[in-house]
């Protein structure tokens, strides 16, 4: 009976496990390769490095600023006969004129001076740029960083797989000693039950195992840009990768003077300063070079209306001052220097926060090479224990219940170990990633 429960047991593995994947194709990826792949074909990263196209077209047109505004006009007309009207509005008489005119203007303009404005809206777009590649830079830590968790996790999987399949290899052969006892009547139906449940329980936990990979998969793909039926395998050297680390007081400088974060915040405030300077040159006078040509035709400012074509042109400088700025400004200026305050404050706080994630990171990095320590002994231990409680039970000196006890701890002990090495290297990617390195 035991040996059907195996066989429906490992076709369910077989039919949920790999029915969704059957053309599945897997492949090899380290850990390089796929971030190289998140930063060439994340959708993510595709939306953020077009913000900074944008930003670049829009510094280009702040310098179209720079270059004279030039209009050019023409019309045509129909002119109706001017009737000429006494005070009181009665009319004296008609006066013929042509009906056909036409009028051709051309005009330039051209800013001489109004504080730094023009160069002012020129600093702030370029600004903009650097503000939009540094978001960029942000999004790639947090791709990178998801990538590879999700790379470590499915590493994970695969290495609870293979300890659950190991385990249920040695469930098996319990069950055929445990059966051959029954046989001889050494031992009761319960006993058979027992390692059957045990197995049973196994091949379920590998069921659900398979499903995990294929979710987590399908996120990977989705992230990498690579075909849906693509089954990233991790290579088996990911574990011997250096994980050396530097000083915490390394780390903590790097977060808080280079992280992405605080040089967007310096950005910031430079742009809120160069706000301020926009605004305090509203208050300042402008002056500004002009030039025109105009052209019209017929001439009704002669007696009788000749239909000729008259010109003029004019070449001279403007000088103007908006006086409402003297009573409207000041309040700008207040608002302008609020904000480069905020920013100011905003940057402490950032410092602040990426220090105390920075000091959690190096703690918990230092935990991860102390669990690893301590379930590496757990598993020595666990498994000399299976051992003699093995021995002890084909011995008939401990009970059914003892050896079930003795296997769960040995697997349990296993996964922990198998856990620890790879939360290591998680441990470590996640400091890179808070300081700004990944």
């Amino acid at each position: 009976m035991h040996y059907i429960k195996q066989t429906v047991s490992l076709l369910l593995i077989f039919v949920y496990g790999f029915g969704f994947s059957q053309e599945a194709v897997p492949k090899q990826y380290t850990i390089d390769q796929i971030v190289q792949l998140a930063l060439e074909n994340n959708q993510k990263l595709k939306v953020s490095k077009k913000s900074v196209e944008i930003a670049k077209q829009q510094t280009d047109v702040y310098k179209q600023l720079q270059l004279p505004n030039i209009s050019l006009g023409a019309s045509a007309m129909y002119l109706g006969d001017i009737n000429i009207l006494d005070t009181d509005f009665s009319k004296l008489m008609t006066v013929d004129m042509p009906h056909f005119g036409n009028n051709f203007s051309l005009q330039t303009q051209q800013l001489i001076y109004k504080g730094k404005t023009i160069n002012n809206t020129i600093k702030v777009g370029t600004l903009q740029e650097q503000l939009a590649s540094l978001n960029v830079e942000n999004d790639e830590l947090s791709i990178k960083f998801l990538v590879i968790s999700n790379y470590l996790n499915l590493y994970k999987l695969y290495n609870q797989k293979q300890v659950f399949l190991d385990n249920i290899e040695l469930a098996k052969k319990r069950i055929d000693n445990v059966t051959s006892f029954y046989n001889q009547g050494m031992v009761t139906r319960n006993e058979v039950i027992r390692g059957d449940l045990l197995l049973a329980s196994l091949n379920q936990a590998v069921v659900t195992i398979n499903n995990n990979i294929d979710i987590l998969n399908n996120q990977l793909t989705v992230a990498l840009g690579l075909p849906e039926n693509e089954q990233i395998i991790p290579v088996d050297d990911t574990l011997q990768l250096d994980t050396t680390l530097q000083d915490y007081g390394v780390y903590k400088e790097e977060a808080t003077t280079n992280h992405p974060l605080i040089k967007s915040i310096d950005i910031q405030k430079d742009l809120a300063e160069t706000s301020l300077d926009i605004t305090k040159a509203e208050k300042l006078p402008t002056l500004a070079g002009f030039a025109g040509y105009n052209m019209q035709r017929p001439l009704t400012n002669s007696f009788p209306i000749n239909d000729v074509y008259f010109n003029n042109w004019q070449v001279g400088v403007s000088l103007t001052y908006n006086i409402e700025s003297l009573y409207k400004n000041k309040s700008k200026q207040s608002l302008d220097k609020l904000k480069v305050e905020q920013v100011e404050e905003a940057k402490t706080l950032t410092q602040q926060n990426l220090q105390v994630a920075t000091k959690a990171a190096y703690l918990k990095y230092n935990e991860a090479i102390s669990q690893r320590e301590t379930y590496l002994e757990s598993k020595h231990l666990a498994e000399e224990n299976y051992r003699i409680t093995e021995k002890k039970y084909f011995n008939q000196l401990a009970l059914i219940t003892e050896m079930l006890d003795a296997s769960n701890s040995k697997l349990d002990a296993e996964l922990q170990y198998v856990n620890s090495e790879i939360n290591i290297l998680y441990a470590y990617y996640n400091i890179l990633k808070t300081v700004g390195q990944l």
